[in-house]
């Protein structure tokens, strides 16, 4: 018998069974903690109901559609399939955890790198559960909305025609091929990797929000590029799922709609968790090469739509 790994689940029961025996303690009755509490609870509760109905949706494509479906809807010239990849991630499902192995299988199915990889940052930035889940996070703001739609759009397709233009196929490992998993196994394997950032990244906000002094917030969102670039590398660090990374940014109530805009343009395309998947499906040389880049594209494009917003 294999070792047990724990995941989001264990992590989860764990921090709630620890606040049901700490609650009757006097330092749990600490306003801060109370206050930490609230954050965290908050932003857990709301984004759970759409990580599950992304993570459903997502494992009844992966094992219900066929992947042949998209290579029949795309236009055969590349510089036209890349624009075309990215609106179809609008009416494709699923988070971006998901959006790597769809990704590896175009490319085994023989779609250009450029279509396939302008896919895989579109589709978990703009698919109807996440523009929904942000329209929830950010009520009254339809800008939110429209602005992260229209820069991970942005994003991608650029990045899609740099690729296109620079990228070489050599520093791409060709993915092996991946296992068949049924729909239960498939949705079970989806909720317990995604919820685990959820998770983590409810800890860190919440955290950040009652130990980081507000006047320090202050000072880092008052200054654009730097309120900018502090938002998008906490996307990077955070690596939430992006159907529940709109409730985090909204907790950053200090930050101007440009600043959040670049942490959820730039989190589903540029994290941790994304790094580590990409370099392992598609090769460390790639990972190091495409990252990078992706950063900042996905960070000037959050940019001028913020400006124009």
């Amino acid at each position: 018998m294999g070792e047990r790994r724990i995941g989001s689940v264990e992590v989860l029961a764990a921090v709630l069974v620890l606040g049901l025996l700490l609650r009757g303690h006097s330092a749990f009755q600490a306003p801060i903690v109370q206050t930490w509490a609230a954050v965290f609870v908050s932003i857990v509760l709301q984004a759970l109901p759409f990580l599950t109905l992304g993570v459903v949706l997502s494992a009844a494509i992966a094992v219900f559609v066929s992947r042949d479906l998209l290579v029949r809807v795309l236009p055969r010239r590349p510089v036209l399939a890349v624009p075309a990849a990215a609106v179809a991630g609008v009416v494709l499902p699923g988070c971006e955890c998901g959006s790597v192995p769809v990704a590896g299988a175009l490319l085994r199915k023989g779609i250009a790198p450029s279509v396939a990889l302008t896919f895989l940052l579109a589709a978990p930035a703009v698919n109807p559960v996440v523009l929904v889940a942000t329209a929830v996070a950010f009520p009254g703001q339809p800008w939110m909305v429209a602005g992260r739609a229209a820069a991970s759009l942005l994003a991608s397709t650029v990045m899609g025609w740099l690729w296109l233009r620079r990228g070489r196929t050599e520093w791409i490992k060709m993915p092996a091929h991946d296992h068949a998993h049924g729909f239960l196994s498939q949705a079970r394997h989806d909720f317990l990797h995604a919820g685990g950032f959820l998770v983590v990244g409810g800890l860190v906000a919440a955290t950040l929000n009652v130990l980081v002094p507000g006047r320090w917030l202050q000072v880092v969102a008052d200054q654009p590029w730097l309120a900018v670039l502090a938002m998008a590398a906490l996307a990077v660090g955070l690596s939430i799922c992006s159907e529940a990374d709109a409730f985090v940014a909204a907790s950053f109530t200090q930050f101007s709609t440009t600043a959040k805009l670049a942490f959820l343009v730039v989190g589903p395309m540029v994290d941790m968790k994304l790094f580590a998947m990409q370099a392992g499906m598609f090769g460390r040389r790639f990972a190091i090469r495409f990252a990078p880049a992706t950063f900042v594209v996905a960070v000037l494009s959050a940019v001028v739509v913020g400006v124009v917003l």
